[in-house]
């Protein structure tokens, strides 16, 4: 069986990544690490992604490989640099980014198709660093659902969703032909995005499980 290890700096990403593989990859078995304190750390420290920041992604990567994961999906956007060497590391292990995978298949939506593809975000930070992962033959146009996350964090699931699927009309009401869900908490409102506007809805978890299958598949077989 391939054993896939998922690394979780907010618990908000556990249960969305979890139901994709249970629908979608079953058969794989799941390892979940949870350390809730990496993003709060790099907002109180100050100091980026620094070497000691480095290192614990490095040990929670060997931990994981340590027990057997054949593959490695870093769920947390904030830390790229580090996700890359613990990539380089462990090369040629699949190791993701939780964004990559999403952009690699918006990209081939929107080759040779007319409109924009829309970015929603309900973090406004991921709104600046994200867009520049996209190639600039890419036109993008980003929204937040301001709220949502706030929403999301008491617990208001209903509000968070509305919030999604407004943005998500706004962006089909200025010509958008494909929408794309930056982060993985806001995979629960694809269906009512999708509802909403008639329009494609990718999401990092949904294209996450497609490329660990794909590049396993060719790794493995």
């Amino acid at each position: 069986m391939t054993r896939i290890a998922l690394i979780h700096a907010l618990s908000h990403s556990v249960a969305p990544i979890n139901e994709a593989f249970a629908r979608d990859w079953p058969e794989a078995v799941r390892m979940n690490l949870l350390d809730d304190s990496l993003s709060a750390d790099l907002a109180r420290n100050g100091r980026g992604l620094d070497a000691a920041m480095h290192e614990r992604f490095q040990r929670l990567a060997q931990y994981a490989v340590d027990t057997g994961a054949q593959g490695i999906l870093f769920t947390c956007s904030a830390f790229g640099p580090c996700i890359e060497a613990v990539a380089a590391r462990h090369a040629p292990l699949p190791v993701l980014k939780p964004n990559e995978a999403m952009i690699e298949e918006a990209v081939q939506a929107v080759q040779g198709q007319q409109g924009a593809l829309g970015l929603i975000s309900s973090f406004a930070p991921t709104l600046q660093s994200m867009p520049p992962e996209f190639p600039a033959s890419i036109e993008l146009v980003p929204a937040l659902a301001d709220g949502a996350m706030d929403a999301l964090n008491r617990g208001d699931t209903a509000t968070h969703d509305r919030l999604v699927v407004e943005q998500a009309r706004a962006l089909a009401a200025r010509g958008c032909t494909r929408i794309a869900l930056a982060q993985f908490s806001m995979a629960r409102a694809r269906a009512a995005c999708e509802a909403a506007t008639g329009l494609p809805v990718l999401t990092t978890v949904d294209s996450a499980v497609r490329a660990l299958q794909r590049r396993l598949g060719a790794r493995l077989g």
